[in-house]
């Protein structure tokens, strides 16, 4: 097996362990983050309804230029400002495959600043 599926196989491992405990309802859904090489996207998921409520994302977006840290941040407040416009205070921190520091961490801290719980 090549290094880079040996990889793949692992960060699903681990996305796959963090999505058994967590599932979003309509009283607490899904704040689900995925960052990659270039972007910040985060939702906010009703797992029951198979619905997204709230999107934000970096790409095709007028963001602020700078580090991935700097647009996590971005994001974090993005989206809890979007959340507040459609009275969702409590979610579930979905933060996949990552571990919770860096960008993860500051992409949270923000969206708490902005009033989500979570």
């Amino acid at each position: 097996m090549s290094r880079l599926i040996s990889k793949m196989n692992n960060a699903n491992r681990r996305k796959n362990r963090v999505r058994t405990i967590l599932r979003g309802n309509s009283e607490r859904p899904r704040l689900s983050v995925h960052i990659s090489n270039r972007h910040v996207s985060v939702q906010i998921i009703d797992d029951a309804k198979h619905i997204t409520l709230a999107a934000v994302s970096t790409a095709n977006q007028k963001s602020p230029k700078g580090t991935l840290t700097e647009q996590a941040v971005w994001v974090g407040q993005e989206i809890g400002k979007l959340a507040k416009a459609k009275k969702i205070k409590l979610v579930a921190f979905d933060r996949g495959p990552h571990l919770y520091h860096g960008r993860i961490k500051a992409l949270a801290e923000s969206a708490r600043k902005e009033g989500l719980e979570f």
